[in-house]
């Protein structure tokens, strides 16, 4: 695992930014606009934007952070309004957490079409890494379990939404190895993850 590394910039590109510096390629599945999918990256980027951000061009402004930090190859980029000065880490046995988190401008998934709006810069980012090597589908599924994990803290937090409207999820884990078949909540590294990614958001949320 790889821990992550905080760099102010205080303007373009960013206003700061995580980043985690990979020692070697891990097999990553992510919800992010820069980088998403599942496939092998070298570099994860938590770029801190202002609340009005307005730029189209994503894949170019993570471009241009990345340039800055001096990162190499395919990475993740994802943006949020949260001061990612602030971000938490959770772990659970050999599964970390961190994220961003920011409560502001929470969301129900299922809102009636009326009450949706542009999405604002996502303000809960999670990036969890696994220890061993999950199957592609054993990872599409763990990014479903992180966002189960996420409603649950937001429920029991008392925030009034499931999420915020462009929140990202980025998992990690090695690229070899005999693989995990499962990444759901019961399983062995999901259920792990789910505990972890609980644990971090509800340490920023007052008890209701």
């Amino acid at each position: 695992m790889s821990a992550s590394e905080l760099h102010p910039f205080g303007g373009v590109p960013a206003l700061a930014a995580l980043a985690w510096r990979l020692a070697t390629p891990l097999l990553s599945a992510s919800t992010a606009p820069v980088g998403g999918g599942i496939g092998p990256r070298h570099w994860v980027v938590n770029a801190q934007v202002p609340a009005d951000y307005g730029r189209l061009d994503v894949a170019s402004h993570i471009a241009e952070v990345a340039d800055a930090l001096g990162l190499a190859g395919p990475g993740v980029g994802m943006l949020t309004a949260a001061e990612v000065d602030a971000a938490v880490v959770a772990e659970d046995d050999d599964v970390r957490v961190e994220a961003t988190v920011g409560l502001t401008r929470p969301v129900w998934a299922a809102a009636p079409a009326g009450e949706c709006e542009v999405a604002a810069p996502g303000t809960v980012n999670v990036v969890a890494f696994l220890p061993v090597r999950h199957t592609d589908a054993a990872l599409a599924n763990m990014l479903c379990t992180v966002t189960e994990a996420k409603v649950q803290a937001f429920l029991d937090g008392g925030v009034p939404g499931t999420g915020t409207a462009s929140d990202a999820v980025t998992v990690l884990c090695p690229p070899s190895g005999p693989a995990e078949p499962f990444g759901g909540p019961r399983s062995e590294f999901g259920a792990r993850v789910a505990r972890a990614t609980y644990a971090a958001l509800r340490s920023v949320m007052a008890t209701p």
